[in-house]
């Protein structure tokens, strides 16, 4: 799994607007593979546009204290991250069932006016996140494995650990983040993190305060 495509290297290879799609809980990063299952009618049109045309939708949050517009349609968090339809199927039932291979993050510079019953944005590429291993190298790997393996076996989990072991970091970094089973706030400080350094650590710290209320502690000595 790259983080990117191989299409999209510049600025110019992005679109200046792009279809977001509000989904609460779901995180989307920079190489990462997120599965959706569609059948509210306006995104499945949603779908149909982005398939038409780039492949891309922008996934992002409800803005995290429930602010919600004018029309009642939710505020947006000012971070999300592109997405490419990267397999597609339809049930006999009328719904979709796509992935989505995060490209990179962006930021909400202004929702457009539209006549489609899906929201669109203009927004501003995280550029950086073009370069699949940027800062790669500094991923505390061990610290990271460390805490996937205590909270494995804490909740009494398995995982594959020779595709673990093969796991490029920035692979690693992001998938266990959009693995960890934590909240909104949580997922949005994920994908805000500046870098891979500071998402493995923050992804760190989370598992280590979950396990220490697992566990009855107050908290992790490494977090004292």
């Amino acid at each position: 799994m790259q983080a990117g495509n191989a299409r999209y290297r510049t600025e110019g290879d992005l679109p200046a607007a792009v279809a977001v799609f509000p989904l609460s809980a779901a995180l989307l990063l920079p190489g990462g593979r997120l599965p959706l299952n569609v059948f509210e009618p306006r995104y499945l049109e949603m779908v149909d546009h982005a398939l038409a045309g780039n492949r891309l939708i922008g996934m992002i949050q409800p803005r995290l204290d429930g602010a919600l517009k004018a029309n009642s349609e939710p505020e947006l968090c000012d971070v999300g991250c592109l997405g490419r339809i990267t397999s597609f199927a339809e049930t006999g039932d009328g719904r979709y069932l796509i992935s989505l291979q995060g490209v990179c993050r962006f930021r909400v510079a202004a929702e457009d006016a539209v006549k489609t019953p899906f929201r669109q944005c203009r927004i501003t590429p995280f550029l950086a996140d073009l370069d699949a291993e940027a800062g790669a190298d500094e991923v505390d790997r061990a610290a990271l494995l460390q805490a996937f393996r205590a909270y494995l076996k804490a909740n009494e989990l398995e995982a594959d650990w020779e595709s673990v072991s093969r796991a490029e970091n920035a692979t690693l970094v992001n998938a266990l983040s959009m693995m960890a089973p934590y909240g909104p706030a949580e997922k949005q400080a994920l994908l805000e993190a500046p870098d891979l350094k500071t998402r493995a650590e923050t992804l760190i710290a989370m598992t280590e305060i979950a396990l220490a209320r697992e566990s009855g502690d107050d908290f992790p000595s490494s977090l004292q």
